[in-house]
């Protein structure tokens, strides 16, 4: 379906040289000589790269649409992630590519939002925040500043971070998946 310049909002979905876009941002202008125009901010879905592009209010634009599907991973076999949607109860085989490093962080169970276009998602995103358990690490010494206070530990996923000296094995901690960072441990 193809909308006008003026019918452009955040969250909507475009095509543009056969890759779909998210727009994240716009600002309609309106100079005082000349015609108006939009400044639109859009996120390819399968690369995640920011696109910044001005339209003229003659183009016309692909809008597609982009279903958010709440999905549970159930597991890997390798070349493939395995989800269950919540919606339908089917379970979908999507490319490890769609998750990209977040793979580290999938816990099993765990709910992630699919991005679906045209029934096909094309893009997977974790929650901000996981909850797991530290399965493997070395005991912190007191008085050891050589490491300014973090020490390597494994989690339940296999993923190693870095946590501080305090945290020892079985113990719970809050992990942010965008920057695959400890953030406190869990009290349960």
């Amino acid at each position: 379906m193809t909308i006008s310049i003026n019918e452009i909002e955040s969250g909507i979905g475009l095509v543009l040289n056969g890759q779909v876009y998210m727009v994240i941002e716009y600002q309609h202008v309106k100079p005082g000589k000349g015609s108006a125009f939009v400044r639109v901010k859009m996120k390819n879905l399968t690369s995640d790269a920011v696109l910044e592009r001005t339209f003229r209010t003659s183009e016309k634009l692909d809008d597609v649409f982009i279903e958010e599907r709440e999905l549970e991973f159930l597991y890997s076999d390798g070349t493939q992630l395995h989800f269950m949607d919540h919606s339908s109860h089917e379970q979908v085989a999507v490319a490890r590519e769609l998750v990209g490093d977040g793979e580290r962080f999938l816990l099993e169970n765990l709910t992630v939002t699919g991005m679906a276009y045209s029934d096909k998602i094309v893009k997977i995103i974790l929650p901000n925040f996981i909850i797991t358990k530290i399965v493997e690490s070395e005991p912190g010494i007191r008085g050891d500043s050589t490491r300014a206070g973090n020490k390597p530990a494994k989690i339940s996923t296999g993923a190693a971070i870095g946590v501080p000296l305090f945290i020892n094995v079985g113990d719970e901690i809050k992990i942010d998946t965008r920057n695959g960072q400890y953030v406190e441990r869990v009290n349960r």
